[in-house]
């Protein structure tokens, strides 16, 4: 089973989101900040991350940019899903390796789509 990580610091978004993904047929694992998700990354790297921009400890981008720096961190897909809804935020997070955005709040039907989009499903 494709392994997905739901990195957020609400645990609601994350019971929710968690939900959403294995009903689409992923593993889920979670984290509630960057530092979280990166020694959990080590441990074992997932297939796609659902990724917070806001977060205590370790905000998402700096997150994507210590992942990408791992070995095989740079094949992992990353979904922004945040309430960043400015064009720069966007602009920023997909050229700083970003594949896929998400505003939220969003539904199962908007996941599925990015994950097809990206190239999960």
């Amino acid at each position: 089973m494709t392994k997905c990580m739901i990195v957020d610091d609400s645990v609601v978004v994350r019971k929710l989101a968690r939900m959403m993904i294995e009903g689409l047929g992923f593993d889920c694992a979670e984290a509630g900040d960057g530092a979280a998700a990166l020694d959990a990354c080590r441990a074992e790297m997932p297939a796609m991350i659902l990724l917070d921009w806001n977060m205590p400890v370790m905000n998402g981008m700096d997150f994507m940019h210590a992942l990408r720096a791992l070995p095989g961190g740079a094949a992992v897909k990353i979904v922004f899903c945040t309430t960043e809804n400015n064009m720069p935020a966007i602009e920023m997070a997909l050229s700083a390796g970003a594949d896929e955005y998400i505003m939220k709040p969003f539904d199962a039907e908007i996941l599925q789509s990015k994950f097809r989009q990206v190239g999960l499903i």
